[in-house]
């Protein structure tokens, strides 16, 4: 394994036991457990995949405060780099191009890259799912308040200092939106709601569980149309317009979430797996084991409800070890058909 050789069309070929694509928390854990595995596994981490840096949504955050083993919390990006540079030590071979297609109906799975074709005994997809976010007047990265008060993690940033006993906001309406909201009022003083339609499309006991909180206010037929600072650079409020009305009221907030949902980077395997109605990867229960045996999905990209990255790690040491028994079997097999 690990030869090399120049294919068809100008793409170099390799080959390998194990293809890993993704940049993230699962992707790197299994990189680690495939190499040190001695499995000598490729990894693809992407250029600028789905408009993130190689590292997937951890890049986007500042403090991470809830993967263990940095007790004073580490920024997300340094936190991808040590999980490279961990991926390095042990012998991944790492590329920074984006695997653009995929042929998984041969005994080798094909990958096609920018600029490689790699034939691998087994993959595993770790690729993710990135969160949606609205765009309007100081909502983004620079000159807006992006990590600096929004947020599309809850659960990741909610308990920073910056938002504890200060009025918050919640943009959704769905059940990720009531869980986040209720979830939040742990630590600000105040959760608005702030939906463009008359009702939620939540559960009805995500809803109840919601509307009953007494720190919980419903902002209903309203949109955000700007975000504004405060004396510290930080957010300190929201222009919300109503959308019947069309007046336009000013909410003091020291926090905004944006719950309206993430979607999986699949979209590069044009139906090559099974995947449900939102794009997430299909996986057998308690497993990472796809709809196609030695194709094995890790992370957010087949997780549509925790989305942390501890949980990512774990699956993508379950993927490695899936992928390392996959291949002992079917080694065995050819030897007993040989």
């Amino acid at each position: 394994m690990g030869a090399s050789s120049e294919g068809v069309a100008g793409l170099e070929k390799l080959r390998t036991k194990v293809c890993i694509v993704g940049s993230g928390p699962a992707a790197h854990t299994a990189a680690i457990y495939a190499s040190r595995a001695e499995l000598y596994p490729i990894l693809f981490e992407g250029w600028m995949a789905n408009g993130i840096a190689a590292g997937g949504q951890l890049t986007t955050t500042t403090d991470v405060e809830n993967f263990p083993g940095f007790p004073q919390g580490i920024m997300g990006g340094d936190l991808t780099e040590r999980f490279r540079e961990q991926s390095l030590r042990f012998g991944t071979r790492i590329f920074s191009e984006t695997v653009n297609s995929v042929d998984f109906s041969h005994r080798f799975f094909k990958l096609y890259a920018d600029s490689k074709e790699v034939e691998a005994e087994t993959v595993i997809i770790a690729t993710g799912a990135v969160a949606k976010r609205l765009e309007f007047k100081g909502a983004g990265e620079g000159d807006g308040f992006w990590n600096k008060g929004i947020s599309a993690c809850a659960v990741c940033d909610g308990a920073a200092p910056i938002f504890r006993n200060k009025p918050l906001a919640v943009i959704g309406g769905g059940d990720s939106a009531m869980e986040e909201a209720t979830f939040l009022t742990k630590y600000g003083s105040k959760v608005y709601i702030i939906h463009r339609r008359n009702e939620f499309r939540a559960s009805k006991i995500m809803q109840k569980r919601a509307l009953e909180n007494p720190k919980i206010v419903v902002v209903w037929n309203s949109v955000v149309i700007e975000a504004t600072g405060n004396d510290r650079d930080l957010l300190g409020g929201l222009k919300i317009q109503n959308v019947i009305t069309k007046e336009i009221t000013h909410l003091e907030v020291s926090g905004l979430f944006f719950a309206i949902g993430h979607e999986p980077a699949t979209k590069f395997l044009t139906g090559k797996l099974e995947t449900d109605a939102d794009g997430y990867i299909v996986t057998k229960p308690g497993t990472t084991q796809t709809n196609i045996p030695g194709v094995f999905a890790a992370g957010d990209v087949q997780d549509k409800r925790w989305r942390q990255a501890v949980t990512a790690a774990g699956t993508g040491c379950m993927a490695a070890l899936e992928a390392e028994h996959f291949l002992q079997e079917n080694a065995m097999q050819d030897g007993k058909s040989a």
